[in-house]
Parts: structure tokens; sequence; C-alpha cells
């Protein structure tokens, strides 16, 4: 039964990645994410059921279009297998709970803030604004310290890349800086400072080498968006169990 559970779960998770999808794609440019239906951007062909099952019709389509051949973006199977994993994962690491259901919530919004940063730098307050008040809701709903408490960590969060940007304004964007206080909306204090800490570290690190190998200049800038994201899902999925290894460190 466990094991049907996390198929399912695997399951629902791609098919919530087509979905995913579509918001990766509209908005960004401003595009309603219910109208219009699902088509092929090159020719305009509404999609049928059969090109819409999630993984399967890319692989079984050959990465094309049934009507014109247009290349399908790759990133669409990426991110509905990848959605599907996460599910599946997120089950298994949680079992049936409201915390299961929140921390998924949670993993869709930083990935599709992720990829639409990936392919357009961009941080959308479309997107951070409402997750904001949803995140103060949820933290009404449930027993945790409460909707004052959550600003505050947000704050702690806001202020935590405040500084650098005002140190090096090259460094990073406002757009970071929001997402900061979303992630302190999320984790809560301290957990923040690990998230971010982990998203620092881990970009710098990937930053240093990409110059080492040339494949970006010094002045060439980097999503930050991605390792914001990465490290906020680690940290929602094992946060205490970092903070507890970090501290275990200074024990004696």
């Amino acid at each position: 039964m466990e094991v049907v559970l996390i198929l399912g779960f695997g399951l629902l998770g791609a098919a919530v990645g087509s979905f995913l999808n579509v918001c990766i794609d509209r908005l960004p440019v401003g595009k309603s994410i219910v109208y219009p239906p699902s088509h092929c951007e090159v020719c305009q062909h509404p999609l049928s059921p059969k090109d819409l099952i999630p993984v399967f019709s890319y692989l079984w389509q050959h990465r094309r279009c049934r009507y014109c051949q247009a290349t399908i973006p790759s990133r669409l199977f990426w991110v509905e297998l990848g959605n599907g994993l996460l599910f599946a994962f997120v089950y298994w690491h949680y079992g049936l709970s409201i915390e299961l259901a929140v921390v998924i919530f949670y993993c869709c919004l930083f990935l599709v803030i992720m990829v639409i940063d990936l392919e357009h730098r961009l941080i959308l307050n479309k997107i951070v604004y409402p997750a904001a008040v949803v995140t103060l809701i949820i933290d009404f709903f449930l027993p945790r310290p409460g909707i004052l408490s959550g600003i505050i960590d947000g704050a702690v969060g806001f202020v935590f890349l405040l500084v650098p940007i005002l140190i090096y304004r090259e460094g990073m964007g406002w757009g970071d800086i929001k997402m900061a206080a979303l992630i302190g909306l999320v984790t809560g204090f301290p957990l923040v400072l690990v998230a971010l800490l982990m998203a620092v570290i881990s970009g710098g690190l990937v930053a240093g080498v990409l110059l080492w190998l040339k494949v970006k200049k010094r002045k060439e800038a980097i999503p930050f968006a991605p390792f914001l994201s990465l490290a906020s899902i680690a940290t929602l999925l094992w946060g205490s169990n970092i903070l507890n290894w970090y501290l275990g460190l200074f024990s004696f």
C-alpha cells in the first residue's frame, strides 16, 4: 500500500508539474494561466488529452509537437519529472499529514521561482507577494508561532540579504531580498539563517567554479534564486537536522 501511495504522489506531482510549466511560461510575459487552454507555442494548435500526459507524452512524441513537428522544450519534461520525484519523496518523508500539503505547496512555489529566474532573470512580485500572504494565512491556522512571529522571521531574511546589497550593489537584486523575506516567512527563525547561508555558500562555490572554468566572466550576473530555492527546499526537509549538526560541532 505504501509503495502505491508513493507512486500515486509521484504521478500527482508530475501532473502538477505540467501546471507549473504553464505558470513558468505565462507569468513572466503577463499571460493568464487559465486561458487560453494548453496549445503549441509554435503553431498555436490546441493540445489534446494524449498530448498532455505528464512525462510520457514528451517521450512518446520524441520531443516534438504532433501537429507541426516543432521541438518541445526539454524544460517541460524535467519540471514534470522533477516535481513528480519531489512529491513522491516528500510523501515518503512526511506521510499523509497537513505538513505534507504545506511543504508540497512551498516546494512547487520555489520550483516556479527557480526556473523563471533561470530563464528570465526575474523574481516576480506577482508570485512573491501573494505567496507571502498565503504563508501568513498558513501561520494563522497551523500550530506555528503565529503571524507576528512570521513577520519578524521575514524581516530577518530581508535584512540578511539587504546588508550585502547595500555594500555591493551589483552582487544581488531587490528580487533576491524580497525572496529572502519570503523564505523567512516560510521557514521561520533560526532555519531562515540555515537556508540563506546554504544559498550563499552554494552560490559562491558554483560562481567560483564557473569563473575558474571561464564559463562566466567576473562581471556576468548569475541567477541567485535557484540557490535560494534549492536551499529553502532542503531546509524544509532537513533544516532542523542541519542546524543540530552544525551546533553539535561546537559542543564539547
